[in-house]
């Protein structure tokens, strides 16, 4: 394991590495459950989704582990599994067999990119205070996931400024507020939200005590005390509704349909819709690909996963040789492995900053992350105990780490500063990395133009953001 992994080279250990899995693994476990919520409103059903929210996390986190080792982990991606629903299907008319069609599509494309280093390229041509803005954006990012999964923000709404809304049956699937939803601190007049922030309380004091673990056992503390809160119900356990033999038996509607006559089959039967598929699979492909570089530059960069040789190595090296190399190909076969089983794209998680901020720093961290998501296929309704307030201080502090990235840009250039700005700002509040960095390269070029500096930016820079601009432009037509 320790030639494998090369565990002292790393400066880790087995121990710290099964830590930061389990760290990882409790961070990001919500998606076994939220992730067949969104997509059965498509109509995919339930169970068939769960396995197949599995079986690409088990796939695509191996891969990441023992191919690229490195402490990332795997699975469908929040958002693009929002704009599967609500939007290709709900919004342009698809079924979600065609969905599934566009993602591994989608999944050949990220493939293509990254074997002949278009990928790279890109990463390549990242100005390095955008690469720091990104870091803090995404520090930004995961703690507004954790103070939003802890229900510590309550959302007013303006009924009149409700746009947009889908309707199934009587139930409001999706509403669009606009500006009229206003932020505010919950009030702390109810156990759930009381008890994430002795969470916080917790974990934070088992952090900055510098407590071997400190994540893993606030989590696991917080859960008890959930329990003991009644917060966390043993009684409603379901061993029986969410069984594995059901999952498999349902797997069968969902496995391969994406190549079926109502997927692939039809897909470009209408010769009026291909410029619109193409878009939406350019849409996909987008979000993919800067959640990704976005993430693997945010962490891996500062913790000295990917350090600077590294990223040199991937400008200059032919073939898969390097880390980031193997990682980036690990995540773009991910998706279309995905797609086949039945479930949107399948991306690298942000979440795995908590494994990382916990002391991961190999593949080991990935491996048991992935052997975890195989035991949940059993123990998923155990595993959903773990209330959001017991993870949710775990985002929020990895957070603040990653935060410490703002330090390296000189705010006080306004020059660098507008852009690293819209960058970290767009990526936490829009609620998508992706977007931030579109909002970031765009005022960057911008900035750059109007002080007569257009020629430092990169040609690849002005085609991404050429790409940004018109995908944000057919989104604005089909919405």
């Amino acid at each position: 394991m320790e030639k494998f992994f090369k565990l002292k080279e790393n400066k880790t250990t087995v121990s710290t590495e099964v830590m930061a899995g389990v760290t990882t693994f409790f961070a990001m476990s919500y998606i076994l459950f939220v992730n067949p919520t969104i997509l059965s409103a498509a109509g995919m059903p339930f169970q068939a989704v769960f396995l197949a929210t599995i079986i690409a996390s088990v796939i695509g986190t191996l891969i990441m582990g023992l191919f690229a080792n490195v402490p990332y982990a795997q699975a469908p991606g929040m958002g693009l599994n929002a704009f599967f629903t609500f939007t290709v299907v709900f919004g342009l008319g698809y079924t979600w067999q065609q969905a599934l069609a566009m993602v591994f599509i989608c999944g050949l494309i990220n493939i293509f990119i990254t074997v002949t280093r278009i990928r790279k390229m890109i990463i390549h041509a990242i100005p390095e205070s955008m690469q720091h803005a990104i870091g803090g954006g995404i520090g930004i990012f995961v703690a507004y996931v954790g103070i939003k999964n802890a229900n510590l923000l309550n959302f007013s709404a303006d009924t009149a400024a409700v746009t947009g809304s889908v309707v199934d049956g009587e139930t409001i699937v999706s509403a669009n507020f606009n500006g009229g939803i206003v932020p505010a601190l919950a009030n702390f007049n109810n156990a759930p939200v009381l008890l994430a922030v002795i969470g916080l309380v917790i974990t934070t004091l088992l952090v900055v005590k510098n407590v071997r673990g400190a994540i893993i056992f606030g989590i696991l503390g917080t859960t008890i005390i959930g329990i003991l809160m009644g917060v966390v119900d043993l009684s409603a356990i379901d061993w029986h509704g969410n069984s594995l033999g059901s999952s498999i038996s349902e797997l069968g509607i969902t496995f391969g349909a994406a190549f079926g006559s109502e997927g692939m089959g039809s897909l470009f039967s209408d010769s009026a819709k291909i410029p619109q598929v193409i878009m939406t699979i350019l849409a996909f492909s987008l979000s993919d690909v800067f959640d990704t570089i976005g993430t693997f530059i945010g962490t891996g960069r500062r913790t000295g996963i990917f350090s600077k040789k590294d990223e040199e190595a991937v400008e200059n090296s032919n073939g898969l040789n390097t880390k980031m190399d193997k990682a980036l190909f690990a995540d773009a076969v991910a998706t279309s492995v995905g797609a086949i089983v039945g479930t949107s794209n399948t991306t690298t998680y942000v979440e795995s900053a908590a494994g990382i901020g916990a002391g991961g720093r190999t593949g080991l961290t990935s491996v048991v992350v992935a052997a975890l998501f195989a035991i949940s296929s059993i123990f998923s309704p155990l595993i959903s105990i773990v209330p959001a307030q017991a993870t949710a201080p775990a985002l929020i502090l990895v957070g603040v780490m990653m935060m410490a990235s703002f330090a390296d840009i000189k705010w006080t250039d306004l020059e660098e500063a507008v852009p690293a700005f819209f960058a970290s700002i767009f990526m936490g509040l829009s609620y998508s990395i992706s977007n931030g960095i579109a909002v970031g390269f765009i005022f960057y070029a911008l900035v750059k133009v109007v002080k007569g500096k257009a020629n430092e930016v990169s040609p690849i820079i002005w085609v991404v953001n050429a790409l940004f601009i018109l995908n944000f432009v057919i989104l604005a037509l089909i919405s």
